[in-house]
């Protein structure tokens, strides 16, 4: 009998992993937590863990929320009831566990239920509290006067602030956020000097991470004027001063910002990833859907055609035009060596990464504007001499204009313009996000072609006045208009990597702009009653 190695092979006893998500950004998960994830057959997770769960547990994993019939929490000996039932059914396990289980207790409490079930487990801790957020806060604990850093429980009321007052010492406190006045009084009763800096970080390493300065003497009035409340840490000492060198994270120039990136549901997700970069978070609004081309015929055809010689060139101008190739590819058996003896262009770099994971190298991308009219500047005329084909294979959208066929044509080419997929509007968006669209809930929104501006006015309203519109081109920019909106931002360069370069450029001046006449907020959500910025 040959060996079993599948994934679904039952063990005499799984394997049982608590791996903590860490201070709150989820990309602080360690590799070793990453790895536990994705090796998992269940994860039962915290309900704030769930989203970070699916992002990285194998697709086949069992996702269960920590939640009762009622949708209200587990106590933790019922986690750990589920996490013991299914290692005894032989299945591997990853508990994963919220912010940092080493420091709430909440670990303690679990595996030691699964000890005294005489289950082995295994922790990766992820990044502490302690020390990742004062790092996304810009505050070191230790330098300079700073000899000594103290962990102190707000909530424990057996702390004597007296044995804390050292000048030496930093002090972080847990579960002391709304409890920081009372401790400053302390201290400073305590023989700690005034002047000593203190600071609150709430929603650490996530993009709602506010931090406030102060020192123990300001504290109470700072706030007050901030009116901020819920849980976070203080840091109390000599370093918090060097925060104003080194805070890198709440300075980004889209810090904060909801972007709105109305995209096809396939494309949104690398626009995302570069406003991250930036400090902001992009909301994916599909309102495209990429369907199959209603007569597959046409395609089938070209497909042949390519097989057996008829084209000299094979033209992409889209990503879903390489997916559409390459889906019918997988469907007769044919993979990129079908490509040989054939040219290949892509329209841009994408398109070209795109054809790259396919297996083809292109032969030809753009070296200026990476667009259509950018193809033809670099396109070959048809010479009948080098030339033995003179047949160009164009797979595109059924929407697609004819510029780049005319190009062609006067080129001395001739054209298979085949329609490879189809542009639908996509479905509105959930009520909660067409009203934010509608009332400036959004600080921004990116738009990287015509048909995404129509199509998301028409499935979700204009966005509101105070919204800043940015769109990738000239042509985009004018549909824009034609609609009644106000462009703000354009593109040096048609590239999505150039859109979010000049939207945070644009944030940067908005947020210097604010800060020199004294005002602390600069997100256009968050001043949205006041007249909008000329565009920059």
């Amino acid at each position: 009998m040959s060996a079993v190695t599948t994934r679904s092979r039952k063990k005499p006893v799984g394997n049982v992993a608590f791996v903590a998500v860490g201070p709150g950004a989820h990309d602080l998960l360690t590799l070793r937590a990453a790895s536990l994830l994705r090796e998992a057959d269940v994860v039962v997770a915290d309900i704030d863990a769930v989203e970070l769960a699916r992002a990285y547990a194998s697709p086949e994993a069992e996702i269960v929320p920590a939640l009762d019939e009622h949708g209200l929490p587990l106590s933790h000996a019922a986690r750990a009831k589920l996490v013991g039932d299914a290692a005894k059914a032989g299945q591997s396990v990853v508990r994963l566990l919220s912010g940092d289980p080493l420091l709430d207790g909440a670990l303690q409490t679990e595996a030691a239920a699964l000890a005294k079930s005489k289950l082995a487990f295994e922790v990766a801790p992820g990044v502490s509290t302690l020390t990742g957020i004062p790092a996304y806060a810009g505050i070191p604990l230790l330098g300079g006067k700073a000899r000594e850093v103290r962990v102190l429980d707000a909530d424990d009321p057996g702390v004597e602030w007296g044995a804390h007052a050292d000048a030496r010492l930093t002090l972080v406190v847990v579960n002391g956020a709304d409890r920081v006045v009372e401790i400053a009084r302390a201290l400073v009763e305590a023989g700690r000097a005034a002047s000593t800096p203190l600071a609150i970080t709430r929603g650490g390493t996530t993009v709602e991470q506010r931090t406030l300065t102060t020192t123990l003497a300001d504290v109470a009035a700072a706030v007050k004027a901030a009116k901020q409340a819920g849980p976070g840490i203080v840091v109390i000492g000599e370093t918090v001063g060097q925060r104003d060198r080194l805070s890198w994270f709440e300075s980004k120039p889209l810090f904060g910002w909801r972007v709105l990136v109305p995209r096809t549901k396939e494309q949104a997700g690398a626009l995302s990833e570069q406003l991250t970069r930036f400090g902001a978070v992009g909301v994916e609004v599909p309102t495209i859907s990429v369907e199959p081309p209603r007569t597959p015929q046409q395609m089938e055809r070209a497909i042949t055609g390519l097989v057996s010689g008829r084209f000299q060139w094979v033209a992409f101008t889209s990503v879903n035009a390489v997916k559409a190739v390459r889906e019918k590819f997988e469907e007769y058996g044919l993979d990129a060596r079908a490509f040989a003896g054939l040219k290949v262009a892509a329209v841009g770099e994408q398109t070209a990464a795109a054809l790259t994971a396919f297996g083809v190298r292109p032969d030809l991308v753009p070296s200026g504007e990476q667009s259509s009219a950018g193809l033809l500047e670099d396109f070959p005329e048809f010479d009948p001499i080098f030339d033995p084909i003179n047949r160009v294979f164009l797979p595109r959208a059924d929407i697609a204009t004819d510029t780049l066929v005319a190009g062609l044509v006067e080129l001395g080419w001739e054209v298979e313009d085949v329609t490879a997929y189809r542009t639908v509007r996509a479905a509105p968006p959930a009520a909660e996000t067409r009203e934010a669209i509608k009332t400036g809930g959004f600080d921004a929104v990116l738009f990287t072609s015509s048909s995404t501006v129509r199509n998301l006015v028409g499935i979700a309203g204009k966005p509101h006045a105070s919204t800043v519109i940015a769109c990738i081109g000239p042509a985009t920019a004018k549909t824009a208009e034609e609609h009644g909106l106000r462009v703000d931002v354009l593109a040096e360069t048609p590239s999505v990597a150039a859109l979010t370069d000049a939207l945070a450029a644009h944030g940067d001046a908005l947020r210097l702009a604010a800060l020199e006449a004294g005002e602390s907020v600069w997100r256009p959500s968050k001043r949205r009653g006041a007249a909008r910025r000329k565009a920059t």
